[in-house]
């Protein structure tokens, strides 16, 4: 069997079963969501942190100082603070110790006391983290203030070794993990109980789902309890009866069933990937597809001269250009057409992956597919 064509039909078959798969997926009623799904309360949040510091105790695969002077600062500063001085013009020569940039996510309503879990990634051109420890690195905020003091022993999930110029490694060696590194030193001010409303924003903005969610909080707080600002913020009037943690307890644990997304298709252009969802639909159509394949080959002519003769010997190249071309196949996609019916139709024409790319941003330019196109 033809190796292509082997190729084909194995795309075919993948392309069957995505469709099998997919409309066996959307085929079902469309079920309720809790209000904690599909929104969030406003100023309920995880804030980013960040620090600079300096990994040591290393086995030899440290910063080359030579070529990361920051380095060799950050050593010198950190002496001097510790009482250290270095005679002037001193060049160290460091092989143990490495820059590192450690960062971490504070979330809400941390407490000092509480511990964090950071990532220590090298900044330099350290070989491994493997071994090293992170001396006491303060964690800023975009403020500029230390929310959090980081230290400890990195673990790092890689394994390498080199010998005679050969080198073998497994997984990354220049970013470790320390569990509970980090000691919240400073909490960040939240006055969600001390405000009159509490606002919630949609995760995906919808005027229609922000209706529903309008409605289903009315029904179960009261007539006026919630109102929509617009298609992603919802401002809630919390009730008088409940504390400000119990009627928020309350509120997400409200059902609500989500107005129908918009249809969208999401094309990765490097690995070929296509994902639809069910509200993609059709206009009456037709696609053409075939493949056209040329080969050319070249090989080197010697023309060798007769016995003596006063000719040279004279290289020359032929060349052969086959052109292949499959026969093509044109198919009708009739109008209001679902997710199934588009993936069966492209399957039956032999459209790979791939070739999706091309046909669906063809569909859309002629006004035949309702869908959003997004390439990744």
């Amino acid at each position: 069997m033809n190796l292509s064509k082997h190729k084909s039909k194995i795309n075919m078959l993948n392309i069957a079963y995505l469709a099998f798969f997919i409309s066996a997926l959307f085929t079902t009623p469309a079920h309720a969501e809790r209000l904690k799904d599909i929104a969030t309360i406003q100023g309920v949040r995880t804030n980013q942190l960040l620090g600079y510091g300096l990994v040591v105790g290393l086995d030899g695969t440290g910063d080359q100082t030579t070529q990361t002077p920051f380095t060799v600062q950050s050593i010198i500063s950190m002496m001097q603070q510790m009482g250290v001085s270095l005679p002037p013009g001193v060049s160290l020569q460091l092989k143990n110790v490495a820059a590192v940039m450690v960062t971490s996510s504070l979330p809400a309503f941390a407490q000092p006391g509480q511990t964090l879990d950071i990532t220590v990634s090298s900044m330099g051109n350290a070989k491994s983290l493997r071994g090293g420890t992170l001396l006491m690195t303060p964690l800023k905020g975009a403020d500029g203030q230390v929310y959090a003091i980081a230290q400890g022993n990195l673990v790092v999930g890689g394994v390498g070794a080199s010998a005679n110029g050969s080198t073998a490694q497994i997984n990354h060696l220049s970013v470790g993990r320390i569990s509970d590194g980090a000691t919240v030193e400073r909490a960040i001010p939240n006055n969600l109980s001390q405000s009159d409303s509490v606002s919630l924003e949609l995760k995906e903005s919808d005027f229609s789902t922000a209706t529903l969610v309008v409605d289903a909080i009315n029904r179960k707080f009261g007539p006026d309890a919630a109102i929509a600002l617009n298609g992603r913020v919802i401002k809630v009037q919390p009730s008088a009866n409940l504390s400000r943690v119990a009627f928020l307890a309350a509120l997400e644990t409200i059902n609500v069933i989500p107005a129908a997304s918009n249809g969208k298709i999401i094309l990765n252009a490097r690995t070929g990937s296509v994902v639809m969802n069910q509200a993609v639909t059709l206009e009456n159509c037709a696609v053409s597809h075939g493949n056209l394949s040329v080969v050319i080959n070249t090989s080197p002519v010697i023309s060798q001269p007769g016995a003596l003769s006063t000719g040279q010997t004279v290289v020359t190249a032929r060349s052969q250009i086959e052109i292949t071309k499959e026969p093509g196949k044109v198919l009708q996609l009739n109008g209001g057409a679902n997710l199934s019916d588009v993936v069966k139709a492209l399957n039956a024409i032999g459209a790979t992956p791939q070739d999706l790319l091309a046909i669906l941003q063809a569909m859309k330019a002629a006004g035949s597919l309702h869908a959003d196109l997004e390439v990744i």
